[in-house]
């Protein structure tokens, strides 16, 4: 099917227009940015990854007089809004309302764009950061201003698309890792062990869900297809992949990186002192058959290779 998607310059937002188009779909993906040169890093590897397996349509904002636009010729059947406000996302005063507006851009008249030209399926995501997502513990508060804007912004797509009588998608994220990642915890225990130093862990005890990305992506694909075959109403989908406590998945890591590399991947796991955040927050949803199609040794071996000096 043709599909609209937006935030494929993202770690998870790559990884999906990959499975999609290596699905057979016909991915169009829009950027801010006017080309490429604008990006850099890891995000640039990205963009030129996408733009090698999608069309890519550059200048682009998710509401703007040229995504409407694009809708009205493209014909696509499946909207993916994938793209989301991220400035200072970590920051406690990180501007939520700023954020939900960016987030929404002009939603009636996209809506209602996608619906006239034959669009009536449109997939949001989510996180299992939001307030009331997922399994866990304090009551699931929203962890932060972000987690905020993203459950205020999956509120306005819903209420609108069920207005529109659009089939209305959530697919909610718990924490991806693999190749082609910002610099997060699996590319500093990597990074750590490639130097032959030592990574500490200073929140071990927190309950968190990691999915390798390629898995994940497997769920997106999963859920697009599922859309589709929907006339109206809602549906959610919060993959989960390995549960436990970030010491365990420490060690984990360590002992498939340490097999790969040759050598001992040596952590020291920290007795944690601060619990700012929920304990225990956990997707809950599996499908059997995504589980034994995926190949866990594939990906560790990609995984490590990807670390390791060309």
């Amino acid at each position: 099917m043709k599909i609209l998607f937006t935030g494929a310059s993202s770690f998870s937002g790559y990884w999906f227009v990959k499975a999609l188009a290596e699905h057979g779909h016909e991915v169009t993906c829009v950027f801010t940015a006017k080309d490429i040169e604008e990006y850099s890093g890891i995000r640039k590897e990205r963009v030129q990854q996408v733009s090698n397996i999608a069309k890519s349509v550059f200048g682009i904002k998710f509401g703007d007089e040229a995504f409407l636009k694009l809708i009205e010729v493209g014909k696509f059947a499946l909207c993916c809004h994938h793209a989301a406000w991220v400035q200072n996302y970590k920051d406690f005063d990180f501007d939520v309302a700023l954020a939900v507006k960016n987030n929404t851009n002009n939603v009636v008249q996209t809506l209602k764009t996608l619906v006239n030209s034959g669009c009536k399926k449109i997939i949001v995501t989510g996180s299992v950061f939001e307030g009331g997502e997922g399994e866990g513990s304090d009551g699931l508060p929203h962890f932060s201003p972000y987690g905020l804007s993203k459950a205020l912004t999956s509120q306005v797509f819903e209420y609108y698309s069920m207005h529109f009588k659009m089939t209305f998608g959530k697919f909610v994220i718990p924490n991806p890792f693999g190749e082609y990642e910002e610099p997060r915890f699996t590319s500093y225990l990597m990074n750590n062990w490639l130097k032959g130093q030592t990574p500490k862990v200073n929140t071990p005890d927190y309950v968190r869900d990691n999915i390798p990305v390629g898995l994940l992506a497997s769920y997106y694909h999963y859920f697009c297809e599922k859309i589709q075959a929907l006339e109206t109403g809602s549906i959610k989908l919060a993959p989960s992949g390995i549960v436990g406590s970030q010491g365990a998945f420490t060690q984990l890591v360590a002992r498939e990186a340490g097999s790969r590399l040759g050598k001992p991947c040596d952590c020291i796991l920290e007795h944690q002192t601060n619990f700012s955040e929920p304990l225990i927050r956990i997707n809950t949803d599996r499908i059997t058959e995504l589980e034994k199609a995926f190949s866990e040794r594939k990906f560790w071996d990609e995984f490590v290779a990807f670390y390791k000096p060309k």
